[in-house]
């Protein structure tokens, strides 16, 4: 086989893969178009007969999906700029500032990664039950804040800052504030998007915390509205297809946005790491 046919043999291969991983996104979309119990029918239909928006206005007008995509939104929103904030910090710092302990301490977070979350959720709970965040925004977004992930992942990007970068900008008299935000964020931009990316998509579907730590409907969030919603509606396949797109496209769209420079910060931080 020369190496055109083989180019087109694995062009097709993954033009196969792909439509077999978009398929179910666009069978939703369609779906949700669909009028009640056309999507029901055998064999089902691929693309709606009389397209409506139904499901949407019911969705936003009685349902109050409004109310869940704000609180998804708000939520997402501050736990990604927080642990941008603190990740980023604590990144750098395990890098390139020399304290007491820190390498024993980071391997002491490393050690503690590879505990799954689900280990954790408990006592977690009883201590935001003690500093009184249950049922309310803090709830969710304090454990989001910051992550071992999120700092081993600044960290091992941090690495590669040249040492003589930092010390030209201390002999030039700036603090190490200055030198941080000056010379340190733009370096580690790359990887600050990806870092976003990583906490936006995260804290937008999840689902199990989020319906752990918050009991009023009015601070659900849309993974967990749409949930209770399916209790309710389990026969309206539509109306569940239109709140999965709601719930879908916002993450997808910045994802598609952002996807160069979190495939940037993917690739070089497996270089550099």
């Amino acid at each position: 086989m020369n190496r055109r046919a083989a180019g087109w043999v694995v062009n097709g291969l993954l033009a196969g893969l792909a439509a077999v991983t978009l398929f179910p996104l666009l069978w939703m979309a369609a779906a949700s178009l669909m009028p009640a119990g056309e999507s029901g029918a055998f064999p089902p239909p691929l693309i709606p007969r009389h397209p409506t928006l139904e499901h949407y206005r019911e969705l936003f007008g009685r349902a109050g999906m409004g109310r869940y995509l704000a609180n998804s939104i708000l939520l997402t929103l501050a736990a990604t700029v927080l642990s941008l904030m603190f990740n980023v910090a604590a990144g750098y710092a395990f890098a390139k500032l020399a304290f007491a302990a820190r390498d024993r301490i980071f391997k002491l977070l490393l050690g503690a990664l590879v505990i799954p979350a689900q280990v954790a959720m408990v006592p977690l709970f009883l201590l935001l039950k003690h500093l009184g965040l249950v049922n309310s925004y803090g709830g969710v977004i304090v454990p989001a804040a910051a992550s071992i992930f999120g700092i081993f992942l600044v960290r091992q990007y941090a690495l590669a800052i040249p040492n003589d970068m930092l010390e030209a900008a201390r002999i030039d008299g700036a603090s190490e504030l200055r030198i941080f935000g000056s010379v340190v964020v733009p370096v580690l931009k790359p990887i600050i998007v990806t870092l976003a990316v990583f906490t936006l998509l995260g804290t937008w579907n999840d689902f199990m915390w989020p319906l752990i730590v918050l009991s009023d409907q009015e601070l659900y969030t849309l993974p967990v509205a749409l949930a209770s919603l399916s209790r309710e509606h389990v026969q309206d396949h539509e109306l569940m297809m239109a709140g999965s797109v709601i719930t879908t496209l916002p993450v997808l769209v910045v994802f598609l946005v952002l996807q160069r420079s979190y495939l940037q910060g993917l690739m070089a931080g497996s270089v550099k790491g």
